[in-house]
């Protein structure tokens, strides 16, 4: 059985990196760059921000020259000096922002980031490494955050390095946030309305909780099998989350949810009804108002007719009096 060790644990326990829309921005337009020339090619930098203990904060990052064999994942090559160089000047900008790790568009752990890691280690003593998937097509946070740790093993044969996964997450300060409902405001489709897109987000979201379900029946299926070995801190978390689900077959628990459900329906039933009775009203206003308007236009023009019928009768009267008259001689 192979086991990390209990230091390394003890140390990354409850640690999450916090990744900022800054720096996803800034990775996926490396990318974009970068893939005009080769598609398949993925991209490498550096990460910038705090590193608090158990919070990593990634606020900001620069892209540096990589480049690998794609037929020999081993051979790659990456210009430290010019690390170095960009480093300087951005300690000049903002000296609170430090060099805390690096990343790659993945989408998926490489042979060669072991040894990437380890260069990295000449300028950070604990860097980490985050997977920023800019090809991302399921739904969910496109990062992966790792740490590298040692593996001992049972049988006391050689140690051998490999990765571990922390938490990881997307937050955004309050001039961040601005500037993200900007963009999302400019690349919006304006032929959506608000409930469309709504619903939409909706969906997506249980599409992505229905993938995390169904991953982990996969996981435990494999875990029963005999696939997979029994990882005891993810069926500890597993066991948290299924403990804080609702006891459905509890008598008092299903009415008290059929009696939110009422509430909440009854609440948009009244609302319904109400908009039928404001309608209903609008239109009677509407009438009431047209009708107004047309019999104050028949009242004005019937006067105006009976002129009309007046003149009319006493042309005719004169045109009769002057035919009756006799021819002068």
């Amino acid at each position: 059985m192979v086991a990390t060790s209990t230091e390394q644990l003890t140390a990354l326990a409850g640690t999450t990196v916090i990744v900022h829309p800054l720096v996803l921005l800034s990775v996926a337009d490396h990318h974009a760059r970068s893939a005009a020339r080769s598609p398949h090619k993925r991209v490498v930098g550096v990460l910038l921000g705090q590193d608090n203990g158990k919070t990593i904060n990634v606020a900001n990052s620069f892209a540096i020259p990589f480049e690998e064999d794609e037929k020999d994942p081993k051979t790659w090559f990456l210009d430290h000096n010019y690390i170095e160089g960009m480093w300087e000047m951005f300690k000049k900008v903002n000296a609170r922002e430090r060099m805390i790790g690096w990343y790659h568009s993945g989408p998926k752990l490489r042979a060669s980031d072991q040894e990437i890691n380890e260069l990295f280690k000449r300028f950070i003593a604990r860097p980490v490494m985050v997977i920023v998937d800019v090809r991302q097509q399921a739904v969910g946070i496109p990062t992966d955050a790792y740490f590298a740790v040692e593996e001992i093993k049972d049988d006391g044969t050689e140690t051998r390095k490999t990765f571990l996964h922390v938490p990881s997450a997307i937050e955004a300060e309050e001039a961040e946030e601005i500037g993200v409902e900007h963009l999302l405001r400019d690349i919006k489709d304006s032929t959506t309305t608000t409930l469309s897109t709504r619903v939409a987000d909706q969906l997506a979201s249980l599409r992505g909780l229905q993938s995390r379900i169904l991953e982990i029946r996969d996981y435990l299926q494999n875990v029963a099998s005999g696939k997979y070995p029994v990882n005891h801190q993810i069926v500890y978390h597993l066991q948290d989350a299924l403990n804080l689900l609702p006891d459905l077959a509890d008598p008092q628990t299903t009415d008290a949810f059929i009696q939110n459900t009422n509430d909440q329906l009854l609440v948009v039933y009244l609302s319904s009804l109400s908009r039928a009775i404001i309608a209903l009203h609008a239109l009677v206003d509407n009438k009431a108002t047209n009708g107004n308007e047309m019999e104050e236009g028949a009242s004005k023009a019937a006067p105006k007719k009976e002129e009309e019928k007046k003149e009319k009768d006493a042309a005719v009267k004169e045109d009769k009096g002057k035919s009756s008259k006799p021819d002068a001689k």
